[in-house]
């Protein structure tokens, strides 16, 4: 069961993390130095983003709120609503339902990679194991780093406890 709350909360930062929190005309570095949420968890940074609301939303259907916004650290592959909007119509409503809280948790935890794994890193990897026990597929190539079948969008939004990387698909175990 922790486990799953763990998996659950990473996915719900991951998708917290693909609500755009860049500044207009400021480099990934200057926005670092810049963000005012970088003293904030996974979780508050994502609700703070705004481009996450289904994420959260996920996140809190699942309980994983409370994993999420623990120690850490957690690297986080978060689809803003975007990404969830490119779902089939009716898809999140029905993850939502208690009945499939189970499946939302196991599709949540396979956004959340343990360990603060940042855009150089991910970068050079092949895989990374996520907190669902599955591993994602990384391939990275004139600039665009894929992770399953989405691109990452924005990276290293630094947080207390994590990353956060945002993606413009949802990613689904096998």
């Amino acid at each position: 069961m922790k486990t799953q709350n763990i998996t659950m909360l990473g996915l719900l930062m991951s998708l917290l993390l693909s609500m755009s929190m860049t500044l207009p005309g400021c480099s990934d570095s200057e926005h670092k130095q810049m963000s005012p949420w970088a003293k904030n968890d996974i979780v508050d940074t994502a609700v703070s983003a705004g481009d996450f609301n289904t994420l959260v939303t996920a996140v809190q259907s699942a309980g994983l709120v409370r994993t999420l916004k623990g120690k850490g650290p957690f690297t986080v592959f978060a689809p803003t609503d975007e990404a969830f909007a490119k779902l089939p119509p009716g898809t999140v409503e029905d993850l939502l339902k208690p009945q499939n809280k189970h499946k939302l948790v196991s599709i949540l935890t396979y956004h959340v990679v343990p360990g603060k794994v940042t855009a150089a890193d991910v970068a050079k990897l092949s895989h990374a194991k996520t907190v669902n026990g599955q591993s994602l597929t990384i391939k990275a190539q004139g600039g665009v780093v894929m992770v399953d079948n989405a691109q990452v969008i924005k990276t290293d939004i630094e947080c207390s406890n994590g990353v956060i990387h945002v993606i413009d698909a949802v990613v689904l175990p096998r």
